[in-house]
């Protein structure tokens, strides 16, 4: 004769469901960093990247087109360098490279995510040109 066992099956029922949730949200795709049409026009928070960009002047050492000046091309650092490595530069500066502290900006700190995926962007090559246009 089988042994009933009804205290197994809610504990089983819960392992499912834990089981199918897991698989689920290993399936959701991320978000994407940035979207780009035509090579230039962008999507609105990637634009508040460029604007923040703009704002800070950050064409003044790393070229109008980013491809460098006095300070480094980003074109080229963003290639290697992590997101991490990328907010850290920014909020503490690199004195000894000449690189400004921006960690007291609000206009860039706000923005410092959508800083990086307008950047990311243009470093990718996504991005084609420095200036960009809002995706209507």
């Amino acid at each position: 004769m089988p042994v009933r066992r009804p205290a197994l099956i809610p504990a089983l029922c819960a392992a499912l469901v834990l089981t199918c949730t897991a698989v689920s949200a290993q399936d959701k795709p991320a978000a994407p960093l940035y979207t780009v049409q035509e090579g230039y026009k962008v999507d609105a928070e990637t634009m508040k990247g460029f604007r923040a960009w703009r704002a800070a002047a950050c064409d003044r050492c790393h070229g109008a087109n980013q491809e460098g000046m006095v300070g480094p091309s980003l074109v080229n650092s963003l290639k290697t360098l992590t997101k991490a490595e990328f907010i850290t530069t920014v909020t503490s500066g690199r004195l000894d490279k000449g690189m400004q502290s921006f960690g007291n900006s609000p206009v860039v700190m706000d923005n410092i995510n959508q800083l990086y995926a307008y950047l990311k962007g243009r470093s990718d090559g996504a991005i084609t040109r420095a200036k960009v246009e809002e995706i209507k």
